[in-house]
């Protein structure tokens, strides 16, 4: 069975509509914070997705980053020995000894600007890893608040069936506990 948020807060808001329809004022509050929490889980629930989301985008393409920073680095230890190759071969006499040390000198240049594009790319890939890792701390916040606030509308339906005021108020409190969570998550 899947976890559909959404899904959830309507049917919870139709559980507290329906016991709104006893008119006892206490099973009334306590309906009206059932849907109030139901919306709020849902909304909390939609954020985790997106930041747990957020997290496995942005791991990907800092491997495809450092995928690419690889290959720059291999072509750039193929153009050193190229450039040591035709080194060796300009300190040798003969009549192409200045083309090869030309040539050397050409790969120095070719391996500078390699280098700077292999660097960069390394340094996306730990601006990509960085953010990555703050989508998943915000994730797993908002995890621990979304559960606290699904607990307060557990404990709220008991507080409907036992007609008690401390559970209703533990449920408020869960929910202030959940709110809590979900600005640490983007506060953190």
């Amino acid at each position: 069975m899947t976890h559909d948020p959404a899904l959830e807060a309507h049917e919870h808001a139709e559980h507290a509509e329906h016991a709104a329809h006893a008119h006892d004022p206490f099973i009334s509050r306590v309906s009206i914070t059932v849907a109030i929490l139901a919306v709020l889980a849902a909304g909390i629930s939609s954020l985790e997705t997106i930041e747990a989301g957020g997290a496995i985008t942005s791991a990907s393409e800092a491997v495809l980053s450092q995928d690419r920073a690889t290959d720059l680095w291999n072509e750039y230890q193929a153009d050193s020995l190229k450039k040591h190759i035709y080194g060796l071969a300009a300190d040798a006499p003969g009549p192409k000894a200045q083309d090869y040390a030309k040539t050397a000198k050409e790969q120095v240049a070719k391996q500078a600007e390699i280098k700077k594009q292999a660097q960069e790319g390394e340094a996306e890939r730990d601006k990509l890893m960085a953010a990555s890792r703050v989508h998943e701390h915000r994730h797993h916040w908002l995890t621990a608040a979304a559960t606290m606030v699904e607990i307060g509308i557990a404990i709220c339906t008991v507080a409907i069936i036992t007609r008690r005021r401390q559970f209703w108020l533990g449920s408020v409190l869960l929910a202030v506990v959940g709110v809590g969570l979900f600005a640490a998550a983007y506060l953190t």
